[in-house]
Formats: C-alpha cells, structure tokens, sequence
C-alpha cells in the first residue's frame, strides 16, 4: 500500500504475509478477502464488456495480488506495483501463472511511459493516500486513449463512519489502530471532479456492503470472526462503500 503523511496506518500490511490468502479471521484481512470474491469477477467481467481481452492492465496498491493474479489467471498481461514489499513478496509467490510483474512502486509518481496500459485498478487505494487526485492523474497519464480505470473506496458520511471504522473496530479484535481515517475517505461527487479534471469521463458507480442476510454478518457480530460466509453484495446506495470505473473517452 501507498505512504501517506497523515496519521492512517498502513505499515500493518507489511505484517500480513500468509494472511492475505488463509486465515486471519479475527483481523480485517478477512473482509478485504470477501470484498475481492465479489469484486474481481465484476473487474474481469467489465473489462470484458468493454471489449478489452488479452488487456494491459496495472494494478496500482496491489498488496499481495488479490486481483493482480486473479486477472492473470483469464490471461490478462498484468503488472502490479505497491510499497510494501513483503506483500509483494507473498504476491509473487501465490500468482501461478508466474507472469504477473510485480515491483516496488509509488502511486503517486509512476514510473511508466505515457499511455502503457489498457487498464489501471485502483482498488481499496484511494483512501489511504494523502493526495488522491494525484494517483487518478498519474493513472490517466499512464493509459492508452479508451482505456478504463476502475477504483474502489468510501463514501464521507456519518453512515461510512459508523460502518467502515467503528464497527470494524467493535466486531473485529485485531483491527489495526488507524486503519482507516475519516476524513480520508471520498465522496463521489468528489471523486468524479478528481476524474474529469485529469480528462475521464463521467464515472459509473455501484455500491457494495455486506450482505445483512447473510449467516456470515452476523457470525461477525456474535462471535467475532469473518469466515468464508461472509458475502458483499453490490448496490444501489453509494453510502458506504462503492465501486466505479471510467474511461478518457466515451464507451
């Protein structure tokens, strides 16, 4: 993950290391693990639709490869760059397809070549960097015309506070202090000027949140623990948690 100058934490993921895959239930890995069951076939299937197989993709804050080898496994060429270097240690390790190039990387100042890539992911990013216009304009700058650029972050609102910070931290024993910060987190009307001022067009977005009928939920509020069933759900508030994607020119 990214570094920041403000007082979020994010030198807790040096520390994961097998935990991104397996285990670590009691620890918020767990639910970033069942966001990812939702979100990389929804990437994948986007990418799809757009007409880009076979893409270029860079996914920046790429942390041990949750998505990274996802889409190398459909036989996208993908490179992945973020600063912790035990987590690509780990993503390196997990992606069977030995083809995904992973490097040491700073979002913020990229070190790619003008319009490289088919397609640039910015997933769970946005909101732990001090300056996110700057890693929307670097991605910009690093796509070919026409190419996507997916994201996913947090709404600012009292709901997202009470959801995304508080209630992690009462249900989950482990959770890391300053995980998450507040006023870090983006509201979409301001996250689609960051975009349209760096020349991408009018996001489309759609919510995700856990599924409250899910066993899985409330085995989490009982007891603790976010196991396998815990399930997100896609949406249509943009309250809490969204994703998006848009383009530098029209669909």
């Amino acid at each position: 993950m990214e570094a920041c100058t403000s007082i979020i934490n994010n030198d807790f993921y040096e520390d994961l290391n097998s935990l991104w895959y397996k285990g670590g239930e009691d620890h918020p890995i767990a639910l970033l693990r069942a966001e990812n069951r939702v979100r990389s076939p929804w990437v994948a299937k986007m990418i799809e639709k757009k007409g880009k197989p076979s893409s270029k993709i860079l996914d920046v804050g790429c942390g041990a490869g949750l998505l990274s080898n996802f889409l190398a496994l459909l036989g996208h060429r993908v490179e992945g760059i973020d600063l912790s270097s035990k987590s690509l240690k780990v993503a390196k390790e997990r992606d069977v397809t030995k083809s995904v190039n992973y490097r040491i990387g700073n979002a913020m100042e990229m070190s790619f070549d003008d319009a490289s890539f088919d397609v640039v992911c910015a997933m769970d990013l946005l909101e732990h960097v001090d300056e996110p216009a700057k890693v929307i304009a670097e991605s910009a700058r690093i796509l070919k015309p026409g190419g996507l650029f997916f994201f996913h972050t947090f709404n600012r609102n009292l709901l997202s506070r009470l959801m995304i910070i508080k209630a992690v931290e009462w249900f989950i024993p482990k959770t890391p202090k300053n995980m998450h910060v507040y006023d870090l987190f983006i509201k979409p009307q301001e996250l689609e000027n960051m975009c349209q001022k760096s020349g991408f067009i009018k996001p489309q977005f759609v919510g995700l949140r856990p599924d409250l009928l899910s066993k899985g939920v409330w085995r989490m509020v009982l007891k603790q623990r976010v196991e396998s069933d815990f399930i997100f759900k896609f949406c249509k508030s943009l309250s809490t948690g969204y994703c998006g994607f848009t383009s530098l020119e029209a669909y």
